[in-house]
C-alpha cells in the first residue's frame, strides 16, 4: 500500500494511492495524519478502508508533502555504502559504527516542490537515499526484530550545502539543515510490500543524467543494524525517519564539482517505491525594506 500526505484547497490530508492517479483520503476516520495512524497501529484497518472508500482526489490536483510531515526525529546515516569510504581517499579503515546526524522537518519538501539553493552558498548538492519510516516504538531493538518496527520505506534526497558542513569541527548539522534543501516522498510504501532479504536499488539522476546507483546489499550497516544501533541510545517512535546513506557520485566528488543550480531537476528512484522528483530554484528572501531579492 502506498500512503501519502498532501494538501488540497488549503487543507491537509493523508490517504492511499489507488492505481497510478487516484487518492483515497483516510483522514477523518479516527486519525488526523499518518503519524497518528502509525502510533495507533492502524495500518491494517486503513488498508481495508482504502479498498472500500471512494476516490477523493486525483494525484495531479494535490500538493504532496513528505509522507510524515512532522516526525519527532529524522536521523541520517553518512558513509554507509561500501565504496563511500574509499571515495574519501584518506586511507581510513571501514567504520566500526554508523555515522549519524539529525535533520529537521523543515529541511525537507515533498515530491514536485522546489529544492531551494540558499543565497549564502552555491554548493547545494544531492544525495539519493532510501529512508525507513518507523511504525512501532522501541528501545534497544534486536536486529532480528528490526523489520517488525518498520512501517514502510520512502525515497529521500538528503540535499546538502557542502561548504556549510565544514563550519563545525565535529558536526555537519549546519549544511544538512537549510530549509527546503532536501526532499522526501512521493509516498511511503508499507513494509509488507518488501522482502527483507531482497536488495533494493537507489538511483539518482540530474536532468536525466545518471549520477548515483547502488544496492542495499552493499550497505556496511544494513537496515536492521541501523535500527539496532540507533535504538540503543534513543527510543524510536512511530513516524521517525532513518535515512540510510547515499552511494558514491554526489556532485562534490566530480572534478570540478557539479553542484545544483536553478532549473536543474533531481530524481531519486528506489526499486519498489517509485521516483522522487524535484526542480531546483534559488531561495528568495525579503529584505528589511520588504523587497524581494535572490
Amino acid at each position: 500500500m502506498k500512503l501519502l500526505s498532501y494538501t488540497h484547497q488549503g487543507r491537509t490530508h493523508f490517504g492511499a494511492l489507488r492505481g497510478d492517479e487516484d487518492i483515497v483520503a483516510l483522514d477523518g476516520h479516527g486519525y488526523d495524519d499518518l503519524r497518528a495512524a502509525l502510533e495507533a497501529d492502524a495500518l491494517p484497518a486503513l488498508a481495508k478502508l482504502a479498498a472500500m472508500l471512494p476516490v477523493s482526489h486525483r494525484l495531479a490536483d494535490v500538493r504532496l508533502l513528505p509522507p510524515i510531515p512532522s516526525p519527532e526525529k529524522i536521523i541520517c546515516v553518512g558513509v554507509n555504502y561500501g565504496k563511500r569510504n574509499e571515495e574519501y581517499q584518506d586511507g581510513s579503515a571501514p567504520p566500526a559504527y554508523p555515522s549519524v546526524f539529525p535533520r529537521f522537518p523543515g529541511s525537507f519538501v515533498g515530491h514536485g516542490e522546489p529544492l531551494l539553493r540558499p543565497p549564502e552558498s552555491e554548493q547545494l548538492d544531492y544525495e539519493g537515499e532510501i529512508a525507513i519510516i518507523i511504525g512501532k516504538a522501541g528501545r534497544r531493538i534486536l536486529a532480528d526484530d528490526a523489520w517488525s518496527h518498520i512501517a514502510g520505506l520512502t525515497c529521500l534526497n538528503e540535499g546538502t550545502v557542502r561548504d556549510w558542513i565544514k563550519h563545525g569541527k565535529f558536526n555537519v548539522t549546519q549544511g544538512k539543515n537549510f530549509d527546503a534543501s532536501g526532499s522526501m516522498g512521493p509516498w511511503m510504501v508499507t513494509a509488507d510490500e518488501f522482502d527483507p532479504a531482497a536488495p533494493l536499488t537507489v538511483t539518482t539522476r540530474v536532468n536525466g543524467e545518471l549520477r548515483q546507483h547502488d544496492a542495499t546489499d552493499n550497505l556496511m550497516f544494513p537496515f536492521a543494524e541501523l535500527i539496532r544501533y540507533i535504538s540503543i541510545w534513543t527510543t524510536l517512535q512511530p513516524g521517525d525517519v532513518i535515512s540510510t546513506g547515499t552511494p558514491i557520485g554526489a556532485g562534490v566528488r566530480f572534478t570540478p564539482p557539479r553542484f545544483l543550480k536553478p532549473g536543474d531537476v533531481v530524481e531519486v528512484e528506489v526499486s519498489g517505491i517509485g521516483v522522487l522528483s524535484n526542480p531546483v530554484a534559488d531561495e528568495t528572501i525579503a529584505s528589511e525594506q520588504g523587497a524581494i531579492h535572490a
